[in-house]
């Protein structure tokens, strides 16, 4: 209970809205590219003006773009508006510490402050300890994001404030090019609470 009131205060409060809005339009590597909104960047005078007007009003879809893979494939991205990445923004300041005193330690993928680096010396430094553990799993699940389950995400934050978001920008559909998709199932890579 004490950690769902912190999280709403945080969601809540100007602050995070203000470090969002920052992050969003101008620290995050991704934040020259447009969604289905058009808009790249702001100006200082845009800004401030976000800053009064911003809500949680609704989502948009996504636009797709393709980004290649080294095996020659492309893996498929879904870029959100400015609007929907502050809110993301502001819901991982609420979310991310929750989830990670609760995820295992020796995992490392898309968590903030770990790398594959970290994995390999962990792996490294559980081996030469003479573990017992002398097997390592290299596994890929084929289009995971694409197939997980809204229901199971929706699950994970039972509780937690704005739900009703999260299922709105999973449920939002994307763009690609001028011809608009359902989502069903899947989340978006690309955006801020996304892998």
């Amino acid at each position: 209970k004490k950690v769902v009131n912190l999280m709403k205060l945080l969601i809540n409060s100007k602050s995070a809205l203000l470090l969002a809005i920052q992050r969003v339009t101008q620290i995050n590597k991704g934040r020259g590219t447009a969604g289905v909104d058009g808009i790249t960047a702001l100006t200082h005078r845009q800004r401030t003006s976000l800053i009064k007007k911003w809500n949680w009003s609704k989502a948009n879809p996504t636009k797709r773009v393709y980004i290649p893979k080294r095996n020659g494939k492309k893996r498929p991205l879904g870029i959100p508006t400015i609007n929907d990445r502050i809110g993301q923004a502001i819901l991982k300041m609420a979310y991310e510490p929750v989830f990670e005193v609760n995820f295992e330690p020796g995992s490392y993928g898309f968590r903030p402050g770990r790398s594959c680096h970290d994995a390999i010396q962990d792996i490294f430094s559980t081996l030469k300890k003479g573990s017992t553990h002398r097997w390592v799993l290299d596994a890929d699940i084929k289009a995971a994001f694409d197939n997980i389950s809204h229901e199971f995400i929706m699950d994970k934050i039972k509780g937690f404030p704005k739900r009703e978001v999260v299922l709105k920008w999973l449920k939002a559909g994307y763009m690609e090019e001028t011809k608009f998709h359902e989502t069903e199932t899947g989340t978006p890579q690309g955006g801020i609470i996304s892998p």
